[in-house]
């Protein structure tokens, strides 16, 4: 095995939980809205336009959220680092030993843990403590831009999915065929998120298709309700 091309799953963690949050609404937000206005109209122009106009600010909203979102973990990361550069030149003994002392709780003996923190604080010290006393690294670091786009452009995709549903189903049938398509988008979404990232296909599946199930018969309860008939 060639260490220095190994790559590992948790390397995709940032994009890749943007990107199934972005699928997942998508698939749904877009399900719900043709299903509620099926309800309304027989018109499949009608359907078709409206949730078109849904995807577009769909996705600038996913987009505009998640980027949002990850840009204030950002800064937090950023006001930690400032922070930790300004202790690190006003008491760089006291940062020593506390760098060492992270490594002794981890196993090292007192000596070696002394040694190992001397070493990484000359190499870069601000790393070091970026990394094993606040947990940031270039794996964890929040990426906003990144974030966002794998957010706004799976939000898209997967609203194009009950779309093409809507253009080619039966206009009698269509809550039906969007109850049923919805499931097996939301199945396929569950086990190339699971592929992608390395873990089980079948409890990633269930997973995904439960909670979107439970998403839309509260959908279609909340329509209930309000004596807006779904059938």
């Amino acid at each position: 095995m060639n260490l220095d091309s190994e790559n590992h799953f948790v390397n995709r963690s940032n994009w890749l939980r943007a990107a199934i949050l972005g699928a997942n609404d998508g698939i749904l937000s877009t399900a719900s809205i043709i299903i509620g206005v099926a309800a309304a109209t027989t018109s499949r122009e009608s359907i078709v336009l409206a949730r078109i106009a849904g995807i577009v600010a769909g996705a600038r909203s996913m987009a505009a959220g998640e980027y949002v979102s990850v840009s204030s973990q950002s800064d937090i990361e950023t006001a930690d680092l400032k922070r930790e550069q300004q202790e690190l030149d006003e008491y760089p003994e006291e940062e020593l030993h506390e760098l060492a002392k992270i490594y002794r709780n981890r196993g090292l003996t007192p000596e070696l843990s002394l040694q190992v923190a001397e070493q990484l604080t000359q190499h870069n010290a601000l790393e070091a403590h970026a990394r094993d006393e606040l947990g940031i690294n270039d794996i964890s670091q929040a990426k906003p831009l990144q974030a966002a786009f794998a957010s706004g452009a799976a939000f898209i995709f997967g609203g194009i999915l009950p779309i093409l549903v809507a253009l080619y189903a039966k206009i009698d049938n269509m809550i039906l065929f969007q109850y049923a398509f919805s499931i097996l988008f939301l199945a396929l979404l569950g086990a190339i998120a699971a592929k992608t990232g390395g873990s089980s296909v079948w409890k990633a599946v269930i997973r995904i298709t439960f909670w979107g199930t439970l998403a839309m018969l509260f959908t279609a309860l909340i329509g209930y309700l309000f004596g807006v008939s779904t059938s």
